[in-house]
């Protein structure tokens, strides 16, 4: 009897695209795509910050790049993947946060997290996915979500829209770019411990309540999504499709 094979979790001889890759979540997905043989380019704003993990990478024998981007410029955007693709992953991560009450949200905080959360990270999926379409590409696209795109939170409620939007846009483009092979899924992490989310957590009683909130009883290191990102690039996820990969130690269990 023939055994069955279990499908890679190898990427070698694929390129990758990481945006906000500068750090936090970001800088880690790079980090598990070029360490499974990714070729990747990594694009943030700053080129600064990516000196080091690109030195480092390159130095262990992975291949990688880094490209100043900001993805709210949308000719940037496409400029940039033209010249750089076409790609065969995106992790599609750059975002951030404002946390202010409902009611007193002001304009620019509600145009800053539509224009990155949603807008930046609809254009840069387009753009690579027409790349991966005239390329022949079956590739895997990644958006980042947030448990907040499952739930609400207090003081996140642009922020959960946002998110709420990217779970939306993930289902509606795995069921559009199914039939071009190419596979788009969401990671949506609980509370992980970044450059991000370090002022909130710095409060005792702040990290008190998160800690409190997970079963499993830690907050996240940006390691225990690194292998999200591996398993949804890769082809051991040959037909998952449409998925919100919820990473959250637990805390929606309840």
């Amino acid at each position: 009897m023939t055994l069955p094979m279990t499908p890679s979790f190898r990427l070698d001889g694929q390129r990758a695209l990481v945006t906000g890759a500068s750090k936090g979540i970001g800088r880690a997905a790079a980090v598990a795509l070029a360490t499974a043989g990714a070729s990747v380019v990594m694009a943030a704003r700053s080129l600064d910050e990516m000196e080091e993990p690109v030195g480092e990478l390159r130095a262990a024998g992975h291949q990688a790049k880094a490209v100043r981007l900001d993805v709210t410029d949308r000719a940037a955007v496409r400029a940039a993947i033209a010249a750089e693709g076409p790609f065969d992953v995106l992790v599609n991560n750059a975002g951030t946060n404002i946390r202010e009450p409902f009611l007193e949200l002001k304009d620019e905080s509600l145009d800053a997290l539509l224009d990155l959360n949603l807008r930046a990270m609809f254009t840069t999926a387009k753009a690579v996915a027409e790349g991966m379409v005239a390329a022949g590409i079956k590739g895997s696209i990644i958006n980042l979500s947030s448990v907040n795109g499952h739930v609400a939170g207090a003081n996140r409620s642009v922020y959960s829209a946002t998110k709420h939007g990217v779970e939306g846009m993930t289902k509606a483009m795995a069921f559009e770019l199914g039939p071009h092979g190419i596979r788009v899924n969401a990671i949506a992490p609980g509370f992980v411990e970044t450059p991000l989310t370090r002022p909130v957590l710095d409060d005792p009683q702040f990290r008190a309540r998160v800690v409190r909130s997970m079963p499993l009883g830690r907050v996240m290191s940006v390691e225990d999504i690194m292998g999200a990102v591996v398993f949804l690039a890769a082809p051991v996820s040959g037909m998952v499709t449409g998925l919100s990969l919820v990473i959250d130690g637990g805390s929606l269990t309840h």
